[in-house]
């Protein structure tokens, strides 16, 4: 008879669990179908023709010169950490992550296996940010967080960046302390496409350097000037010159 009850017990305590997660994915579709512009009879506000458009519940681009800022918060086990994104010589992807959302499993899970990741920018380092210890739970980031990648607890670095849902990714070019790219995906690899662009637009490459093809023609002159001296060819060097074959004519 104990164990009868017993049972019954842990039964209702799991399903207990399950309707909360259930009731807190539906707050967060409701949340976002609201963000779209969903009317309380379940009908959208009509939007006018030049509306921009961005992904679902995705806050539109900030402007290209917004300034970045160093992420300060406590690892899991509530010690201090800060992480330098600002006046650094990388480039630095924050990924913001919670461990309440469904879509962000995927991405936990992607991080925790891999340490190999192609991150787009230049010389890029990726850094795991989420909610502070009032929002989020210690022991649950304890066993989700990857060991090759610093996370951070933090809701003032949330705040701060304005980030208006999870999984959301932010890339910023550390030696100028701008946001270049960001955005949301429901996989790695959408996110990878979408701040690819970014780093394409904003004149940065995967590798150690600053794309040449980009900006304005005294700008790429000064990069391919610098990059020849950092290989030691200087002006006047022999190799800058084609030689003319027997079959050129003069």
């Amino acid at each position: 008879m104990t164990a009868l009850v017993v049972t019954l017990i842990l039964i209702v305590l799991l399903l207990g669990i399950l309707v909360a997660g259930l009731l807190r994915s539906h707050a967060e579709i409701m949340r976002t179908l609201h963000d779209m512009g969903m009317r309380e009879d379940g009908t959208f506000a009509e939007q006018p023709r030049n509306a921009p458009l961005t992904q679902p519940g995705v806050s539109a681009p900030r402007t290209s010169d917004a300034p970045g800022a160093d992420i300060t918060g406590t690892k899991p086990d509530g010690s201090p950490r800060q992480i330098s994104v600002v006046g650094t010589d990388h480039t630095t992807l924050l990924a913001f992550l919670s461990t309440g959302c469904s879509t962000c499993k995927a991405f936990w899970q992607e991080f925790g296996k891999r340490r190999d990741l192609q991150l787009p920018g230049t010389d890029t380092r990726m850094v795991i940010v989420t909610k502070s210890a009032n929002a989020e739970s210690a022991s649950q980031l304890a066993s989700l967080a990857p060991a090759h990648w610093p996370l951070v607890m933090s809701t003032e670095a949330w705040d701060y960046y304005g980030v208006p849902v999870s999984p959301y990714f932010i890339l910023i070019d550390g030696p100028n302390g701008k946001v270049v790219g960001e955005g949301a995906g429901a996989t790695w690899k959408q996110v990878h496409s979408l701040l690819g662009q970014a780093v394409a637009d904003a004149g940065l490459f995967t590798g150690v350097g600053r794309n040449a093809s980009t900006g304005t023609g005294a700008e790429r002159e000064a990069r391919a000037d610098q990059e020849l001296r950092d290989a030691g060819i200087e002006p006047g060097d022999h190799s800058l010159y084609t030689a003319e074959t027997p079959d050129s004519k003069p």
